[in-house]
């Protein structure tokens, strides 16, 4: 396989990287390094098989460059912190949206026919059906982010069903790991040796989420793209388990070694688009013989030990 995987020094992208290496395949990276680090692929680099292209996908004829000799996207780019998106709407429209219409359209003149997609939970807003499957209503949208990445699926399955493209949409839970770059556990982490005797905490606590390692998630991802065959591929990712928002600030003071004084800000959400349950059916995913190998917990703390470390 000849891959492009855009976001390529990302959090999930690099990772990503790595194991298309690892596999002996040819990978071509684009990132504009306005969120990803170098020193995610550093190792990559020193691959012969491996070229780095500093692109922003706002550029359309940047990435059809990148695209030459290539057969599949792994389009991984995006604005990925929901929390903010009410605070700055035009970057998830265009750093999802528009983003992804310019990989598409590369990918059209030239000649390159498949995608995987990382999408998200946050399509399905706040549902009324849990475990959510991919096939629940849609209620109304709740967040830019999730907005943004639900019209990005649109136009994939348009360009699925005019120019005979494949896709594989993957709607991930919130990811954890290595290389971890935003989220609740980095943010109480470094809260906590901020000051080790408060944290303040959005919301009540009682939200209830669930996580995926970053490894679990691309044995799922590399898995699909191999035995889904259909034209339009859409699987959820996830573990069957939920925890609270306490329960994973317990695991992480227990690791450190504190025990703060929590600070509640109050209400349900902790900010606008924030589900006060995430957990999705992944059913389908685990008929093609996957699930995951790591738990909530011990995924949350190999990601803290990362920092640490």
């Amino acid at each position: 396989m000849r891959s492009l995987v855009t976001g390529c020094a990302g959090y999930v992208g690099s990772h990503l990287v790595d194991r298309l290496l690892k596999e002996g395949h040819d990978v071509v990276g684009v990132d504009n390094f306005s969120t990803g680090k170098k020193e995610h692929i550093r190792g990559a680099l020193n691959n012969p098989k491996f070229k780095l292209v500093r692109a922003d996908l706002l550029n359309r004829a940047a990435v059809a460059r990148a695209l030459k000799g290539r057969d599949f996207v792994f389009h991984l780019a995006a604005n990925a912190d929901v929390r903010f998106g009410a605070d700055d709407p035009r970057r998830d429209l265009e750093q999802n949206v528009i983003a992804t219409s310019n990989v598409l359209e590369a990918m059209r003149a030239r000649g390159v026919r498949k995608i995987a997609f990382s999408s998200t939970g946050s399509i399905y807003g706040e549902p009324e059906t849990f475990p959510t499957p991919e096939d629940a209503p849609f209620p109304v949208q709740t967040s830019f982010y999730g907005a943004s990445k639900l019209a990005a699926e649109g136009l994939i399955q348009a360009y699925v069903s005019s120019y005979g493209f494949q896709a594989w949409i993957f709607r991930f839970v919130s990811i954890l790991g290595e290389r971890y770059s935003h989220g609740h556990v980095l943010d109480f982490y470094r809260a906590l040796r901020a000051d080790p005797k408060k944290l303040r905490v959005l919301g009540d606590g009682k939200q209830r989420k669930s996580y995926l390692y970053v490894h679990d998630c691309l044995d799922a991802v590399l898995l699909a793209t191999r035995k889904a065959d259909a034209p339009v591929n859409i699987l959820n990712l996830g573990t069957n388990e939920t925890c609270t928002v306490n329960d994973s600030i317990g695991w992480i003071c227990a690791e450190l070694g504190v025990k703060p004084k929590r600070i509640y800000a109050g209400g349900k959400r902790g900010w606008v688009g924030d589900s006060p349950l995430i957990q999705l059916d992944c059913s389908k995913m685990r008929r093609l013989g996957w699930k995951p190998k790591r738990t909530i917990r011990e995924s949350v703390l190999m990601t803290l030990r990362g920092f640490k470390r």
